[in-house]
């Protein structure tokens, strides 16, 4: 009965065309994993090609003919769009910065986007309670409803669908059937079939008996295998991915530099190749005259797939570059002199400046790096909630401000005068920044600080 209340909740929400999941998929790939689906992609489409690499790459090379049938991303010319070669310094730079990042967990990718949102206390302990009870796969490990009181139950179902619509999709599910179900009730382009064969024809599926379920659905070889590339697009352990604890290091998607006294933000462009339509099957399309009809449809397919999957490029790029120069101007002074000016900044403050969707500025500052002055940081860094400040001023301070506060202040400390959290705390107080010892405790602990008795 779950599975049913969860995907008729799921019908309440917006569908998502082909275009917009792939669009949404790209967001979310980090540039190691963007290079590898970019290779893939070049390699499955012989439409689609990549720039060689001697060539400057210009917006126009990335943006897509416009065409009847293909016109996703009009806002791909914007102006503000720039793409800057690594230069020496740069490489050098990110050889000697570049960070060697711990796999993020599940947990900590979507309490991150839980934290971000805004939520009732109540609505935040028990987002935190789902999300703590879900295994690497995102699944619950015990039922929801042993988690809350008997009149919390409505509180849970509404943050069961939220979390089940962070990023990735799908998780907080009972099991991959759940979770695929989910998936692909967020999908307009959901061939109706889905639904029967992922809730009455999954042990068929999963022995691989496919002629059997084309008997049972009544329907050719030809609609089975649509429904077949619909199925292989879902993943059916989205949490899986957080599971694989590793260390890699750290490519940046972003350099910020300085220009004539201001702070300009470039893609790395070094590290993403560059793609067109193959020039031969453009002329095969725009011939028109004397090519066979099936040989037609399949370049118009290729070339109308090549477009969609460029588009998708360009917009990730740019969305990526519009949320980085947002939080640039929102943390200007972080950015002019250091980690401890870093502003509080909500994922509603940049959607807003951007004009997108949370859950979008959420997807594509996960796992992207950008390089400051200061060392290269995850964009989801400059992201960080509010401290009040002390007196009646109402100043407001950011927890990772804070945080480089009491690193300093421990730093600075003798080893003769070992700080106290509790002298921590009044020292804090002193520069207008009102915080418990516990909070004090808990921050030196984030930052790998021992107490005063270990220091």
């Amino acid at each position: 009965m779950q599975v049913q209340r969860t995907v008729i909740s799921q019908e309440q929400r917006l569908k998502m065309s082909p275009q917009m999941y792939q669009s949404i998929q790209l967001m979310a790939l980090p540039i190691q994993d963007l290079r590898q689906k970019i290779a893939e992609e070049v390699e499955k489409n012989p439409a689609l090609e990549e720039v060689e690499s001697s060539k400057a790459a210009t917006l126009d090379d990335m943006t897509p003919k416009k065409s009847d049938e293909f016109d996703p991303f009009e806002n791909s010319s914007d102006p503000g769009y720039q793409r800057g070669t690594v230069t020496g310094e740069d490489t050098k730079r990110k050889f000697l910065e570049g960070a060697i990042s711990r796999g993020e967990s599940l947990q900590d990718h979507l309490l991150w986007q839980l934290h971000m949102t805004v939520l009732s206390e109540e609505e935040n302990r028990i987002g935190e309670l789902l999300i703590s009870n879900l295994d690497g796969n995102g699944f619950h490990m015990e039922p929801p409803r042993t988690l809350v009181r008997e009149e919390d139950r409505d509180i849970l179902e509404k943050m069961m669908l939220l979390i089940q619509g962070f990023d990735p999709l799908g998780v907080c599910a009972a099991d991959h059937r759940e979770s695929l179900l989910i998936q692909a009730h967020l999908r307009e382009d959901m061939p109706v079939e889905v639904d029967k064969v992922l809730t009455d024809l999954m042990e068929l599926l999963e022995k691989e008996k496919y002629n059997e379920i084309i008997r049972q659905l009544k329907i050719s070889r030809e609609r089975w295998d649509g429904i077949m590339e619909f199925l292989k697009s879902l993943d059916p352990y989205p949490g899986s991915i957080y599971s694989q604890s590793s260390y890699n290091y750290v490519i940046p998607d972003l350099i910020v530099r300085k220009k004539d006294g201001e702070f300009v933000i470039v893609l790395n462009d070094e590290e993403i190749p560059v793609l067109r339509i193959n020039s031969f099957f453009e002329d095969i399309q725009e011939g028109g005259v004397g090519e066979d009809k099936k040989v037609k449809q399949f370049v118009n397919g290729r070339v109308r797939d090549a477009r969609w999957f460029i588009g998708s490029i360009n917009q990730r790029n740019m969305t990526l570059l519009k949320t980085a120069t947002a939080i640039l101007e929102f943390q200007r002074e972080f950015f002019r002199r250091g980690p401890k000016y870093l502003n509080p900044l909500t994922l509603k403050d940049v959607a807003g400046e951007i004009g997108v969707h949370e859950a979008t500025v959420s997807r594509i500052t996960t796992n992207k790096y950008v390089q400051t002055e200061w060392g290269i940081y995850e964009l989801k860094h400059f992201f960080t909630n509010s401290i009040s400040g002390a007196g009646s001023g109402g100043s407001k301070f950011s927890k990772e401000g804070v945080k480089e506060v009491i690193r300093e202040i421990i730093a600075e400390s003798s080893e003769e005068q070992k700080l106290s959290d509790q002298k921590i705390s009044d020292l804090l107080s002193k520069k207008g920044i009102s915080i418990a010892r516990r909070t004090v405790a808990k921050y030196r602990k984030e930052l790998a600080l021992g107490s005063s008795f270990k220091r």
